[in-house]
């Protein structure tokens, strides 16, 4: 494990700078994804606290032209329920980390998510308009899973996915979704005083990888066939399980 002084290792620099190209990848094809692929890894040569904030702000200020096209693309009908569910409920998710077994409520997680995960490689559609209360009650479990565990995506990932929406507006849903809804996480981060000098030590390596990483990603989306868009998601979707398996332990934390 490295250690953290005052300047980063050139070696964990390299190492880091591979994992987010990777993740960046990922984001700018996917819509979302990377946190799922950069937490893991860097937690374990850094404080969770540092990692979380550096992806937080690496990844809200690159992805913003990401945004910026997903505003016209996405279906604001369901992304704005979707992201009020998920507002309100994420403290619920925090409360039942604060009081919970948390081994349990991990078991859980992976159950939901591999739940979903089987639902939609089943191939299960939901054929109907999503309403604003099934938008919101997704959204808000989303919320609850991203308060106990930081694994937010999957449920809406899965809504979005088993509609009969094409992969672009699926993507821009996803990405003004996790737009809307960090800006929360950030609230709470400055107030917690994540934003420490190692974080934006950081940020002078992370910054252009990442947005290199997006830009590949985004161009590797406008040639992709639709189908490669969804073995992806159901590929983070699959790691996102995987990762938060207490049982696997040992492997990614």
């Amino acid at each position: 494990m490295f250690e953290l002084s005052a300047s980063f290792p050139p070696s964990l620099l390299v190492f880091l700078a591979v994992v987010l190209f990777i993740a960046g990848c990922v984001r700018g094809f996917a819509g979302f994804g990377a946190g799922m692929i950069f937490m893991p890894v860097a937690t374990t040569v850094m404080l969770p606290s540092t990692a979380a904030a550096a992806f937080l702000f690496i990844d809200g200020l690159v992805a913003l032209p990401l945004v910026v096209r997903a505003v016209r693309q996405c279906d604001w009908t369901t992304v704005l329920p979707a992201v009020a569910g998920a507002v309100v409920f994420v403290h619920a998710g925090a409360w039942l980390l604060a009081n919970s077994d948390v081994l349990v409520l991990r078991w859980l997680i992976f159950a939901i998510v591999t739940g979903l995960l089987l639902l939609l490689v089943s191939g299960w559609r939901y054929r109907a308009r999503p309403t604003r209360p099934v938008s919101f009650g997704v959204g808000a479990v989303a919320g609850v899973l991203g308060g106990v565990s930081q694994v937010s995506g999957p449920p809406v990932v899965a809504f979005w996915l088993s509609s009969s929406k094409e992969p672009v507006t699926v993507r821009a849903n996803l990405i003004m979704f996790f737009a809307l809804a960090s800006i929360g996480t950030f609230i709470a981060y400055v107030l917690n005083g994540f934003f420490t000098v190692e974080v934006f030590r950081l940020l002078v390596m992370a910054v252009p990888v990442y947005a290199l990483a997006i830009y590949a990603g985004s161009k590797g989306f406008s040639k992709a066939h639709p189908g490669l868009y969804r073995m992806l998601a159901y590929g983070l979707i699959a790691l996102a399980a995987l990762t938060s398996m207490p049982a696997l332990d040992p492997l990614f934390r």
